[in-house]
């Protein structure tokens, strides 16, 4: 299993960033994917899930102003972030599986701040 996760950086409040996943190494459209999330000091959030039919899951800090969705033709997993928070610093990881402690990539830094 690889997840390699991109698109994260420095944002000031208010705006947008979209978060890439690309997956190999097992058969992507027929797992459930999604995003966890760690926050310096804090243990490890689940953001958003999306079974492989598509059904979604947003935690409530994200509803709203985030998207997960996934391209099975390319094995690419995306999380379109909008009306970021200086709360949604953090490092940001692809996990297969529904939850935040199955496989996951190496984590893609995300700063709001300005």
């Amino acid at each position: 299993v690889q997840l390699v996760e991109s698109g994260g950086g420095l944002v000031r409040p208010g705006g947008s960033l979209r978060l890439s996943c690309a997956a190999s190494g097992f058969a992507f459209s027929g797992h459930a994917m999604g995003w966890a999330r760690r926050v310096p000091g804090k243990g490890l959030e689940w953001v958003s899930g999306i079974y492989s039919e598509g059904s979604t899951y947003y935690d409530d800090s994200v509803k709203g102003r985030f998207a997960i969705s996934r391209d099975n033709a390319k094995n690419t997993l995306y999380l379109q972030m909008n009306s970021l928070k200086p709360s949604d610093t953090a490092v940001y990881y692809c996990a297969r599986g529904w939850g935040p402690f199955g496989s996951r990539g190496q984590g893609t830094q995300v700063i709001v701040s300005g």
